[in-house]
């Protein structure tokens, strides 16, 4: 239904998040996301099997998140090895370690158990259940965007987008920046894991097999938002995520609906999300391309002028 596109794409959004945080800001590939969304989805659906609560779920989520990244930071910083590959080995781990936390299981429904959807239901008994699911997933995405815009804004959130952008800076004034990516990492992956956490509650259960896939897709959300509007503000980069998010399970829903038409199955969609990142980044290539070549032009033009003037 529409109406699911919505409140699976806000839940998504967290996600994105988590990953622009971890690509974009801090200019570390980490494939810890594959790993780590499964981990909150299984903690959180523990916690609530086991009668603990639905916020201390979601606290666990985000806990074991971070915890998450914060193994590939170390991984990455201590022994020296690549992000990329430090993320892949956190993933890999992961795999066994969710399997335990889910008590050796693949898959733990939460069928007949209260879940914070189910809750927002029984607050809102005269709406729709479809409107109280919205209307509680975009509460928490938005204390959340909040919570994000205001602690990149702050000395330590601005410290760790300088990381991204130059090592050496954030070095000369200072600063650690392997405390500085012990953060940053720990905070995509606790956003992912929180993800995850509301991810299971949405679906009814926690999979082992969940997260495969989830990095490709997050970029693919990522692109689709930074073709909306160009921004260096945080609060509009985030912004961007989650619209992103929503477009992007807009067309694989609608892909689902009707693709049948042209021979595209669910099957097919691992590939086509592969590609559709593959396109975004060409267009985005070329779009830089002739941006530089329209200032370089515009650059000569007013050397000319100047010249011109002169004379």
């Amino acid at each position: 239904m529409i109406e699911g596109i919505f409140v699976d794409g806000l839940i998504f959004s967290i996600m994105v998040i988590g990953i622009l945080i971890a690509y974009r800001i801090l200019d570390f590939a980490d494939l810890t996301c594959d790993g780590s969304v499964t981990t909150g989805a299984a903690a959180a659906t523990m916690c609530i099997v086991s009668g603990k609560g639905i916020f201390l779920a979601l606290v666990a989520a985000f806990l074991v998140g971070v915890l998450a990244g914060m193994v590939t930071a170390t991984i990455h910083t201590k022994l020296k090895i690549p992000g990329l590959l430090a993320g892949i080995l956190t993933m890999t781990m992961l795999y066994s370690v969710n399997l335990r936390i889910l008590g050796n299981k693949a898959n733990v429904p939460l069928l007949r158990i209260d879940t914070m959807f189910t809750k927002a239901a029984k607050l809102m008994p005269n709406a729709p259940s479809f409107v109280s699911m919205l209307l509680a997933s975009l509460f928490i995405v938005i204390i959340i965007k909040l919570i994000i815009d205001v602690f990149f804004r702050s000395d330590l959130g601005i410290a760790i987008g300088a990381l991204g952008g130059n090592e050496q800076v954030v070095i000369s004034l200072g600063m650690s920046p392997t405390k500085l990516k012990l953060i940053g990492i720990g905070l995509s992956n606790g956003l992912i894991g929180l993800s995850g956490g509301l991810l299971a509650q949405y679906q009814g259960f926690a999979d082992a097999n969940m997260g495969q896939g989830m990095v490709v897709q997050g970029l693919a959300a990522i692109m689709i938002g930074e073709f909306l509007f160009s921004s260096n503000k945080i609060s509009l980069i985030t912004l961007r995520a989650i619209l992103g998010s929503i477009i992007y399970k807009a067309l694989m829903f609608f892909g689902r609906k009707y693709g049948y038409h042209i021979g595209i199955t669910p099957n097919d969609f691992k590939l086509l999300t592969g590609l559709l990142v593959i396109l975004s980044l060409i267009i985005a290539k070329v779009r830089n391309k002739v941006s530089d070549d329209s200032a370089k032009r515009n650059a000569l033009k007013g050397r000319k002028t100047s010249g011109g003037h002169n004379a």
